[in-house]
């Protein structure tokens, strides 16, 4: 095994594998039954390979014959440092891969050289990979087992459907709880992040019972904080759950530590409210059966003075104390706790136990409310983004995970804008989908009203916990807000809230200052610049969903229009759908009618998209900043009014479901546009860039727009195929229902097509290409720089030309024909350029534009 089979090794913690010998009796070892493919069934290659390195004289063999296997699950652990290490290093995690031969499945460790196929999402479940070179390690704690090391494989394409009736040869790896191949540690971590629960270890069978009071001692917390640090013995502590926590894995190799987890609960008597810390097995054992408002009776807990630079969460009631100055801990041992959910039917009023009183707010009453003030909202998704990641350290292994959503509440026509971090809810993290009625407490705002534009949105904290099914009963559903936000809801049945709903594709927020020096100040990160050059490391040394900002210095040289491509989108959205669960020719035949269909379209374009029909040239400098339309990076379609493609079950003849402000002069004629047409340039090419592109040393090709960036038209009945596509890949292979279809397949939420913009570095030497993707926003913009090509890209402005008579509908091609034409002002301009770099798996990134800063915009 490559780098790690020289060295002494840990013996695996479970069964492995059983090897093939003659002396030992071949029904079964003590770590489970290994079966033997039958007489006349097919034979194993899995056997096959564990024949052959038993015969080998190596550690390691190469197969003979390399056949294709399936991937089922790939499970990610912590591994100890071995005895030998002195110096501790940061976390190693592991990865067990769970293979299929269609005869056997087996658990198999991959070689740690090989991570980086996991960082990557290349090795995922659901692909046909070859094992080209395997290893063994011995378990020397057990007779004649070992583990299968994968140490060379090459990765395939995703199959359509994979049989999960073949057994584990070896019964072993079907245990439940599930273990890790390798190490002490006790359990796996959920694949991407470490806040969010994995695997069965994690119970949810704790129930209310009822307890006999008779005999039980209860101390008050204010009576306890004046005599804890006197006291040997505590009496028990009656007390409501008013937050809970996600939950905080600190595992390290050098530490042997099994489920190393903490959660907060923060309880509250009549007396003060305190913080409660359950630590390692407990959590696994008691945290996705505790929630916010059960109460609880506390036995044989410990107490000890508080850490000093954690905040607490602001009590629900202003009037109950709030007690820093110690904290409850819950153990499984030093001393067992014993904890008691008492049913609500128990609780007797002269306990006086706080209620829960919820700050719920709406989007209207947003606008008021000042930095990191803390609320409730509900509402419904409108729009629901791809789940993201962000490291928490550099060089670190170590991964937040996200997602953009918006929230309409029926108060304003803006929406709530949310960042939702993992709330180590899995559960409902990654089964949220627009048209669904959501609640999230404990949000923080987050503004700025001194940037352009102003900065405004809601992100999670710590103690935030999130709903989507299940409110009745729950104890917001009393808020007045809440009841309104119903009444709201059940009047509004065909709502534009709900026809315009989005889900997945690029979203660049939070935007960037206006100016460079704000952003300076507005970003940490140690070097604030990047150079060129060093863009490429910078791409590759992303993982899996992993989106990052960066800075760099350069020269536009190239602006290229790429209109939106409606080949796919020409027929009805349940047509498509429909066609897509008959049986279809082979992928390379369809690629190649749908590149025929694109061509073809391209070429009648401008006479049959109704957008197109009617674009016109516009002169940035001819137009009135009182009057523009600002177009962000962003895919919320109430705030896109912009002609659609057609919608399901609209025909030809059929005027496009489109805002009354782009339907005031559908009679445009055709020689009007044909003149407009004749006008516009896709693209434009400095002299510069003329002399220097054939003696580059390296051109960084990162512009293409893949399916999964661009946000799509939310329909129902596909719901659980979208909601697939935009989480993060599963740790285990889950069967698809029926023929599932193409994400192309479903209309785009966007219609303006994207540039792509060729950035020179300032030494000539290196260029790269990103793409640019504009948006319509119908918010007002001040400003006067309106001529440049920094107002198109920033503010990405496309507005009607001056004057009471014009009432023409501006279209993408217009906009093209703006930025094209004052990008000419930009020729051998020094600019600043704000980049989006985002890995979406399989060796798929990209590289967006978000914003150019020039000379006059960077002070």
């Amino acid at each position: 095994m490559s780098g790690e089979l020289g060295q002494p090794q840990a013996g695996p913690s479970h069964a492995g594998l059983d090897f093939p010998n003659p002396e030992r009796n071949r029904a079964g070892v003590p770590g489970g039954v290994i079966r033997r493919a039958g007489a006349h069934g097919r034979r194993s290659w899995i056997q096959k390979v564990l024949e052959q390195i038993t015969d080998s004289p190596l550690q390691w063999v190469t197969p003979s014959e390399v056949v294709p296997v399936a991937v089922l699950a790939v499970q990610r652990y912590l591994l100890e440092d071995e005895p030998r290490d002195t110096i501790p290093k940061p976390p190693l995690y592991c990865y067990d891969v769970t293979i299929s031969d269609g005869v056997y499945q087996e658990k198999c460790y991959l070689d740690p050289s090989l991570n980086f196929l996991v960082y990557k999402n290349i090795l995922k479940v659901g692909i046909e990979m070859k094992i080209s070179r395997v290893s063994c390690l011995y378990n020397e704690k057990r007779l004649g087992q070992g583990i299968l090391c994968i140490d060379n494989v090459h990765c395939g394409e995703t199959l359509e459907a994979i049989s999960l009736e073949t057994p584990f040869r070896n019964s072993a790896h079907e245990e439940v709880p599930e273990r890790p191949l390798r190490g002490g540690k006790s359990h796996y971590l959920a694949l991407w992040n470490n806040e969010d629960p994995y695997g069965d270890i994690w119970l949810t069978n704790k129930q209310p019972e009822e307890h006999n009071f008779n005999n039980t001692k209860i101390i008050s917390l204010s009576h306890l904080e004046m005599t804890w640090a006197n006291r040997r013995n505590f009496p028990a502590l009656l007390v409501r759950i008013l937050h809970k926590s996600k939950l905080r894995y600190y595992g390290k190799p050098d530490k042997k530590m099994i489920e190393p987890y903490q959660t907060f609960l923060e309880v509250a008597d009549s007396s003060g409210t305190v913080s409660v810390i359950m630590w390692n097995a407990l959590c696994p054992e008691w945290y996705k059966s505790l929630r916010v408002g059960l109460v609880l009776l506390l036995q044989d807990y410990s107490v000890k003075k508080s850490y000093p630079f954690r905040m607490q969460p602001l009590p629900v009631d202003p009037q109950i104390k709030l007690i820093s100055t110690m904290e409850i801990c819950l153990n499984l041992r030093d001393p067992p706790t014993n904890i008691i959910i008492i049913p609500e039917k128990q609780v007797k009023p002269e306990w006086r136990l706080p209620k829960l009183n919820h700050r719920f707010i709406t989007r209207s009453e947003l606008d008021d409310m000042p930095e990191n003030h803390i609320c409730d909202v509900i509402g419904i998704l409108v729009f629901v983004g791809r789940v993201q990641r962000s490291k928490k350290k550099e060089n670190r292994e170590d991964f937040w995970s996200y997602r953009w959503i918006h929230i309409a509440d029926g108060t304003s026509e803006q929406p709530f804008i949310v960042e939702l971090f993992s709330t180590s809810q899995p559960e409902i993290f990654e089964n949220i989908y627009p048209m669904t009625y959501f609640v999230c407490t404990q949000l923080k705002v987050v503004r700025n009203d001194t940037q352009v534009p102003k900065l405004l949105y809601l992100t999670t904290t710590n103690e935030s916990r999130v709903f989507i099914t299940g409110h009745r009963g729950q104890p917001y559903t009393n808020d007045t807000k809440v009841k309104n936000f119903i009444h709201w809801i059940k009047t509004r049945t065909d709502s534009e809230e709900v026809k315009n709903t989005v889900i997945g594709g690029y979203y660049p927020y939070p935007p960037v200052p206006e100016t460079f020096s704000k952003y300076s100040s507005s970003v940490k990160v140690e070097s604030l610049l990047t150079a060129i050059s060093e863009v490429r490391k910078e791409i590759e040394d992303l993982q899996y969903r992993e989106q990052k900002r960066i800075a760099i210095q350069g020269i536009i040289t190239v602006i290229k229009y790429i209109p939106h491509a409606s080949a796919t989108e020409s027929a009805s959205a349940s047509e498509t759908l429909r066609n897509a669960n008959r049986p279809s020719t082979s992928q390379a035949a369809r690629r190649e009618n749908q590149s025929q269909e694109r061509d073809n379209n391209n070429k009648r374009h401008q006479d049959d998209d109704p957008m197109s029909s009617q674009c016109f040239q516009t002169a940035c400098t001819s137009l009135s900043p009182t009057k523009k339309k600002r177009i962000l990076q962003g895919p919320y379609a109430k705030l896109v009014p912009v002609p659609q493609p057609e919608t399901s079950g609209q025909t030809k003849g059929n005027k496009p479901d489109v805002p009354s402000i782009f339907q005031r002069r559908e009679s445009a004629s055709t020689s009007t546009a044909g003149k407009a047409r004749k006008t516009i340039s896709d693209r434009w090419e400095s002299q510069l860039w003329r002399e220097k592109k054939f003696g580059l040393i390296d051109h960084l090709h990162y512009s293409h727009v893949y399916p999964e960036s661009i946000p799509r038209k939310f329909i129902f009945e596909q719901r659980k195929f979208l909601t697939e596509q935009f989480n993060s890949q599963p740790a285990k292979y889950i069967p698809p229902e029926g023929r599932p279809p193409n994400l192309d397949d479903f209309k785009s939420a966007r219609s303006l097509g994207h540039f792509e913009v060729t950035i020179l570095g300032l030494n000539h030497e290196i260029a790269i290409d990103v793409a640019f993707l504009p948006m319509y926003c119908p918010e007002d913009l001040r400003t006067s720089q309106i001529d440049t090509l920094l107002t198109c890209m920033n503010y990405s402005c496309v507005y009607p030309q001056d004057g009471p008579g014009n009432d023409t509908l501006v279209g993408p091609r217009a906009l093209a024909g703006d930025i094209i034409k004052a990008a000419s002002k930009l020729d051998r301009v020094h600019i600043v350029g704000i980049l989006d770099i985002c890995n979406l798996g399989n060796n798929k990134v990209e590289v967006y534009l978000h914003r150019i800063y020039s000379p006059t915009n960077t002070s």
